[in-house]
């Protein structure tokens, strides 16, 4: 289970998080033709192309620098992972191969796709939004 400090939340920060996450996508897209489907991104790396390496290093690399420079000017939100290395490794393999079955992730269809009006990307966001619901009920609810 994820802890969130509530208290913390601040609607103007997730505004401006959303704000620059459509920013990045939409330069994406413009000056380099590409979705930012984090799954596709990464599966670029692992079967590597000419000229297509450099961007993708330079987006994941991004992934990781922006919170480690944002931590040096201001306080990172507290948070706690309440469940083991197993559970996460099972949870992040089920997610790649759902990634992998829905042909994208959550960025390329829920962020990139719905933007652009995808059929598909709206029925794969539906799907995975829903599946996911369903399984926090089972988990929480059900089994306890």
């Amino acid at each position: 289970m994820i802890t969130i400090d509530w208290g913390s939340f601040t609607p103007g920060s997730a505004i401006a998080g959303g704000v620059l996450i459509g920013f990045a996508v939409a330069v994406l897209l413009l000056l380099n033709g590409r979705i930012a489907g984090i799954s596709g991104i990464i599966g670029g790396l692992l079967t590597p192309s000419a000229g297509n390496v450099l961007w993708r290093l330079a987006f994941v690399g991004g992934i990781f620098l922006v919170p480690v420079l944002y931590g040096r000017f201001a306080a990172l939100p507290e948070s706690h992972i309440g469940a083991g290395w197993v559970t996460l490794v099972i949870a992040g393999g089920l997610v790649g191969f759902g990634a992998r079955l829905g042909s994208g992730c959550t960025s390329g269809h829920g962020v990139c796709g719905m933007s652009r009006f995808s059929k598909r990307s709206i029925v794969a966001t539906l799907t995975f939004m829903v599946s996911g619901f369903a399984v926090v009920y089972v988990v929480r609810h059900v089994i306890g």
